[in-house]
């Protein structure tokens, strides 16, 4: 069987947030994960897919992993939103210029990135959800230089 084409990490900055976006590895590619992690500074991965590795490797390397499972094509719960905004909050106060990597199972269906100019981002659901969606306002803080931040994912 051939291996699968993975998309490659991409990294997202908004001012002092640095987010890596990436697929999830199998115990086959772990330690290329973890060399990627490392490569972008990741402090914390939030897994949104059920378990497909052992997070022990990950976290002897010094990063936390998180894990907020939600369906595929499906927006989080309220739960896992909250929980988001408030690592934010505290991750990017507390470690100004961390990365946080946020994967699914291929990194294009959960993770929280669009790719420039792809057509179909969204599905019906999704859609509903932000049409919906009423900003929290709860990532207002400022950085260690003493600026305000307010975030773009409120």
């Amino acid at each position: 069987m051939a291996p699968l084409n993975r998309p490659a990490p991409v990294e997202v900055t908004y001012r002092n947030m640095r987010f890596l976006i990436t697929h999830n590895p199998t115990s086959a590619t772990l330690s290329k994960f973890i060399e990627d992690l490392k490569k972008y500074g990741v402090t914390t991965i939030v897994r949104v897919c059920e378990a497909t590795y052992d997070t022990a490797l990950v976290e002897k390397e010094g990063i936390q992993v998180l894990d907020w499972p939600f369906d595929d094509g499906s927006s989080p719960s309220n739960q896992i939103v909250d929980d988001w905004l408030s690592l934010l909050n505290i991750k990017f106060r507390e470690e100004p210029g961390c990365c946080i990597a946020v994967h699914c199972v291929a990194g294009l269906g959960r993770t929280p990135f669009i790719r420039q100019k792809r057509r179909g981002a969204f599905n019906s659901k999704q859609l509903l959800y932000l049409e919906k969606y009423h900003s929290k306002m709860r990532l207002r803080f400022k950085d260690s230089s003493g600026h305000r931040n307010n975030c773009c994912i409120q």
